[in-house]
């Protein structure tokens, strides 16, 4: 697979949020390769070590729900790296219901992690960033925050919210210099899209591979999407080739959604 490169990367600091599987792993090896210093944030230290070897970064224990969590985690990544420049917030969940069926517990899970999380991890780089006049944001929203998913309202809420949020927030810090961006991926092959393959179909009552399927067939170039198609995206994001994009909650889909 062919990589773009940004040579302006080379050096720079990031942390990765939820960086221990899935698209927080691919975008801790895409940045990687770029020459970024990743330090990776997991609430599962065991994974997130285990892409710190990969990537030849550092591995540091997260629980995004928690501003005490966030901040120790942020402060000693910066100590390890001398600083850093990039923040990847991708920490998430999901869990899949009827909205009618949803409990108080399902939505306040997914609020917590996907929405509170990008609270937390992006308030507290961008103070750095403000101090240091510099510094990169981009958060992973989903294809769910551009249009309501059947199953998944509570996950499309909080992460229609995650988008609010990147576009207030790059408002607010686009004098300081620092740009705020989220990547939409769609259906991306990953342990959690296994995970709702699973839910999905025990709640339409039809087979796994149906919903593959059907997920094939709402993607006009015709696949399951992978973690890297995603990862790329958001290095670019990282990079002076966007240096005039901000507040923005980019389509990574496939053609799925296309507004």
């Amino acid at each position: 697979m062919e990589h773009p490169k940004f040579g302006e990367l080379e050096g720079l600091r990031s942390i990765v949020t939820g960086g221990g599987s899935g698209i927080g792993r691919a975008i801790a090896n895409a940045l990687a390769r770029q020459g970024v210093v990743v330090t990776i944030c997991d609430i599962k230290l065991e994974a997130a070590q285990t892409v710190a070897v990969e990537v030849g970064g550092h591995a540091l224990q997260i629980d995004v729900r928690q501003r005490g969590s966030v901040q120790t985690a942020f402060d000693e990544a910066a100590q390890i790296m001398g600083g850093y420049e990039i923040l990847i917030a991708n920490a998430g969940v999901s869990s899949m219901q009827h909205a009618l069926s949803l409990t108080d517990e399902e939505w306040d899970f997914n609020f917590d992690v996907n929405t509170r999380g990008i609270f937390l991890s992006n308030q507290i780089a961008a103070r750095t960033f403000v101090d240091q006049g510099r510094g990169v944001i981009v958060n992973t929203a989903s294809l769910a925050a551009k249009v309501g998913a059947p199953l998944l309202a509570h996950y499309s809420a909080s992460k229609f919210a995650v988008l609010g949020w990147t576009q207030a927030l790059a408002r607010e810090l686009a004098p300081n210099g620092i740009r705020v961006n989220a990547v939409c991926p769609g259906f991306v092959k990953t342990d959690m899209q296994e995970r709702e393959i699973a839910w999905e179909a025990e709640l339409r009552r039809v087979t796994p591979e149906r919903v593959v399927e059907d997920y094939i067939a709402q993607t006009p170039i015709g696949r399951i999407e992978t973690p890297e198609d995603v990862a790329d995206v958001a290095v670019f994001l990282c990079s002076n080739s966007a240096r005039f994009m901000t507040g923005q909650g980019v389509n990574v889909t496939g053609g799925v959604y296309m507004t």
